[in-house]
């Protein structure tokens, strides 16, 4: 039997603190991608964006569809996306970000189950 270890790190920062010039980059990215991002039926844009180590961001948005669960997050959007384009080239970061009118964002936005098992195994 092989033993792999996974392992996910993440920083919070407090609204207003600085962040590091690589992450606020691949937020705006994430963000730019919540224009793409077609939710009628939740309301709930999501955005995402992943950093590849040859510095490629690929941008990606949430699709919902009549017929749930048919649509996709942001999140697998963006990674199927990047591996598509570059199978062998490895995700350094990725930055999530989301909006909606009906109601005030006040905790970190979170991948679903899906999305976390797709991240961890790329």
């Amino acid at each position: 039997m092989k033993k792999i270890k996974i392992s996910i790190s993440l920083s919070e920062y407090a609204e207003g603190e600085a962040l590091p010039k690589g992450d606020e980059l691949l937020i705006n990215e994430a963000t730019t991608a919540l224009e793409t991002s077609y939710a009628p039926y939740s309301q709930f844009s999501v955005g995402a964006a992943v950093l590849l180590e040859n510095g490629e961001v690929i941008r990606g948005s949430n699709q919902e569809n009549t017929a749930y669960p048919s649509g996709l997050c942001a999140e697998r959007v963006a990674i199927f996306t990047a591996k598509s384009k570059y199978p062998k080239m490895a995700i350094k970061a990725i930055a999530i970000t989301a909006h909606t009118d009906n109601f005030e964002i006040n905790t970190p936005i979170t991948p679903c189950g899906a999305c976390r098992q797709v991240i961890a195994e790329t």
